[in-house]
């Protein structure tokens, strides 16, 4: 791909480096900015600047937030005795997306995979073992993807827990092997956590 201005050829890079644009959806949609009025383009910069640089994790949950404690976490109709726990906070935006979950959250910030360098430690795991050791919590719902690499955090997290005094639980499996959780439909997603089952159930005997 040849460009005529070292500009243009610059920014295309930069757009290209976003996850699943190719170099001509980068050209198209640095071109597409080009065309828009340069006001329109200032605000597209700044935003993406100030959420960079204004982007919290909620202490609590880790949730992505504004705030210190994210408005899940501080929502007074919430259930905080149920604790629901993703990989990322897409997967928090697909189960609230299900408006059948009125608990909380804990976000792992990913999966273990020894393939890609993360282990438990790179994990949001201790965090959850403290806020199950607090005592307010009554049960975990484990809602990773089911993957083998999601089936391993899962076991990881259960023996880390399953000597203290909470209810150890996992989404139904409505969802098929190998699928991500954030692009389950949302129905599906939803009976799947209306229906979870004690996780010492789903383990091989």
């Amino acid at each position: 791909m040849n460009f005529s201005s070292r500009l243009l050829e610059s920014a295309v890079d930069e757009f290209a480096r976003l996850p699943g644009v190719g170099r001509k959806t980068a050209l198209r949609l640095v071109l597409h900015l080009l065309n828009r009025p340069e006001a329109e383009v200032e605000r597209f910069s700044l935003s993406m600047t100030s959420l960079r640089s204004g982007i919290r994790f909620c202490k609590v949950c880790h949730n992505i937030s504004d705030q210190l404690v994210c408005g899940i976490c501080t929502a007074t109709r919430r259930d905080r005795s149920l604790v629901c726990i993703v990989e990322d906070i897409r997967d928090v935006m697909a189960i609230e997306n299900t408006n059948q979950y009125q608990g909380v959250y804990h976000v792992l910030g990913g999966v273990i995979s020894p393939m890609d360098g993360i282990g438990p430690s790179d994990l949001n795991i201790a965090t959850l073992v403290e806020r199950v050791q607090a005592g307010e919590i009554k049960e975990v719902i484990l809602a990773l993807s089911a993957t083998m690499e999601g089936d391993t955090t899962i076991f990881y997290i259960y023996k880390k827990l399953k000597d203290l005094p909470v209810r150890i639980s996992a989404i139904a499996r409505g969802i098929a092997f190998g699928g991500e959780l954030e692009y389950v439909d949302e129905i599906t997603l939803g009976r799947s956590i209306a229906t979870r089952v004690p996780y010492e159930s789903t383990l091989m005997k």
